[in-house]
């Protein structure tokens, strides 16, 4: 019986042994897997254990520590103070015997009867804090600048997560959207659109940059060009960020301009040849003519359709000329009250008043210079009289000293002048007059050749006015702009390509068939390949093409009489006298 009981208590004690030891090594095995070193004395200040990383850092081994003193091993230790005081010290610093910096620190061994039995340290290499720490510092550092230059930017920033959140703005984007941070952080990114898509989102769905998009934001219906662009992390989507350029004060500053280039160009020439783009044969004999004509003082004529450039050619003669150095003053002779006209371009003088004149007319300011007179058919016959005399004399009186200066006359028309002469509205001597040398500006639709390098220029023109970066016109574009019959000519060619840089993808650099297509007058003119009708003169094929014009002209606009005139590049005076005239009203 005393057998079995003591081979039992031999099993269990066994048990316990066993359970114990795995114990012990689950310690030992959690003391050697942590960074940090800990070493452990008994209450005579002997080393009783040490893990692997202290015996690391104190370049020694558990067989040569355990068993020594602790001043043995660490001459300045402090764990015996410790084990005296019975009072933990924290964070505290030491260098080793090897030079090693660390960061250490010390709790007492209490009993549960309240007895200290020993003590341990806990320990860290400084080195690796340090690292840490100036990390940080740099992370930091980094983060403050970024976060500077990001709210000294005068244009706006903004910042959304892969779902299209806000998670970041400036202070300029506050400014020019009226929008406060809270209203944008955590919201949807078309918070702050009052036109258009968000092109945040669209970046966030095609993982590609978008540049140069026109959109209007803000509490301020504000005009703005707007970049954005992909943030990409190992190759995963983690959001967008945008710059917001506003032109706002831009396009007021452009629309000034415009106004002041048209000031300026009543006073001044700013066009010379190199301004006319085209190689057909029509258009360089015309501007070899110009040359010619611009080498002289005699009237010059130039006869073309409306929008062929009559005024691009009357400038650059003009730049040409030895007047360059004067005025050069354009007078667009349908857009002037016929009432005032005469007083406009002669002065008061001009009614026959006693005495000098009062009010300074045209001719007199553009003295030594240039005077385009457009659509001079449009004058009323007393001013072709006054006009006729001037040619005849070639000067005006300046003053009452019968100072007299030159003024160079060009004249243009986009009118029949030799019906206007049978009708009677057209005087012929001042035909003969201004036909001496008559310059003819082929149309468009003549020289078909000319449209890629034309509408390469005006493109490089219109980028600069809308403040976009449209690169050029695809083959597909290019082949429907020549098969167009362009009725308005260069003009009307303009007014395509403004609308087709409205029309195109946002951030597009190229204007492509559908643009062109939505950009071109539904209701396109029939192409010369009609046969001539039977017993039909010049002037009534001409007659019959100007009525189907208008007709499509005022169906495009619903009948709208200034959008029509604009669309035409003629007076709303010529307008009305034309639909009279074709009794279209």
């Amino acid at each position: 019986m005393q057998n079995v009981l003591l081979i039992d208590l031999m099993k269990a004690n066994d048990q316990f042994f066993r359970r114990f030891q795995t114990e012990m090594d689950r310690q030992r095995l959690i003391f050697n897997s942590i960074d940090e070193g800990m070493i452990g004395i008994d209450c005579e200040g002997i080393i009783d254990f040490i893990n692997e990383s202290a015996c690391r850092m104190l370049e020694v081994s558990d067989f040569n520590a355990i068993g020594k003193s602790i001043f043995n091993i660490i001459p300045e230790s402090k764990l015996i103070r410790v084990l005296n005081s019975g009072k933990a010290e924290l964070n505290d610093e030491l260098v080793l015997p090897n030079g090693l910096a660390i960061i250490s620190s010390r709790y007492p061994l209490i009993s549960a009867t309240g007895e200290t039995f020993g003590a341990f340290a806990v320990f860290k290499d400084v080195s690796e804090v340090v690292k840490l720490a100036e990390e940080i510092t740099d992370l930091k550092s980094i983060k403050t600048m970024l976060e500077a230059i990001i709210q000294s930017s005068d244009d706006a920033i903004s910042v959304v997560d892969e779902k299209g959140n806000g998670v970041l703005v400036n202070r300029a984007y506050t400014r020019i959207t009226g929008l406060s941070e809270d209203e944008v952080i955590g919201k949807p990114a078309t918070v702050d659109i009052n036109e258009g898509e968000s092109i945040h989102m669209k970046v966030l769905q095609t993982q590609k940059p978008i540049r140069g998009v026109n959109m209007r934001i803000g509490e301020d219906n504000r005009d703005v060009i707007v970049n954005v662009a992909p943030i990409i992390v190992n190759k995963q989507m983690k959001g967008s960020v945008g710059v917001i350029h506003d032109i706002t004060e831009m396009r007021n500053l452009m629309k000034e301009l415009d106004v002041a280039k048209q000031i300026i160009r009543k006073l001044e020439s700013t066009f010379t040849f190199a301004d006319i783009h085209g190689n057909s044969p029509d258009i360089r004999l015309a501007i070899d003519q110009a040359k010619i004509a611009a080498r002289s003082d005699i009237p010059v004529l130039l006869r073309g359709e409306p929008g062929s450039g009559k005024e691009l050619f009357a400038n650059a003669i003009h730049s040409e000329s030895s007047r360059k150095i004067h005025k050069f003053i354009r007078v667009n002779c349908s857009a002037i009250d016929p009432s005032i006209i005469e007083m406009e371009l002669f002065g008061e003088g001009g009614k026959q008043n006693s005495g000098k004149p009062v009010k300074q007319g045209l001719f007199e300011e553009a003295a030594e210079g240039s005077i385009f007179l457009d659509e001079i058919t449009d004058l009323p016959h007393i001013v072709q009289l006054r006009l006729l005399g001037h040619l005849k004399q070639r000067s005006i009186q300046m003053n009452e000293q019968d100072d007299l200066k030159s003024v160079r006359i060009i004249a243009a028309t986009s009118k029949n002048l030799e019906k206007a002469i049978h009708e009677g509205s057209f005087n012929i001597d001042l035909y003969y007059a201004l036909n001496r040398f008559t310059i003819q500006i082929p149309s468009l639709r003549t020289r078909k050749a000319d449209i890629p390098e034309i509408a390469l220029q005006l493109l490089r023109k219109l980028n600069q006015e809308f403040g976009m970066n449209v690169e050029k016109i695809s083959d597909e574009a290019m082949n429907r702009l020549r098969q167009y019959e362009w009725p308005g000519n260069v003009r009307e060619l303009e007014n395509v390509l403004s609308r087709a840089m409205i029309y195109i993808e946002p951030g597009s650099t190229i204007i492509r068939e559908d643009d062109t297509r939505r950009s071109l007058f539904t209701n396109e003119f029939k192409t010369s390949e009609e046969f001539l009708p039977e017993k039909s003169t010049l002037a009534s094929v001409m007659d019959d093409y100007e009525r189907s014009v208008l007709e499509k002209a005022l169906e495009e606009h619903n009948g709208n009489k200034s959008l029509t005139a604009n669309r035409l590049g003629i007076s709303l005076r010529s307008l009305y006298y034309k639909l009279e005239k074709f009794k279209l009203i």
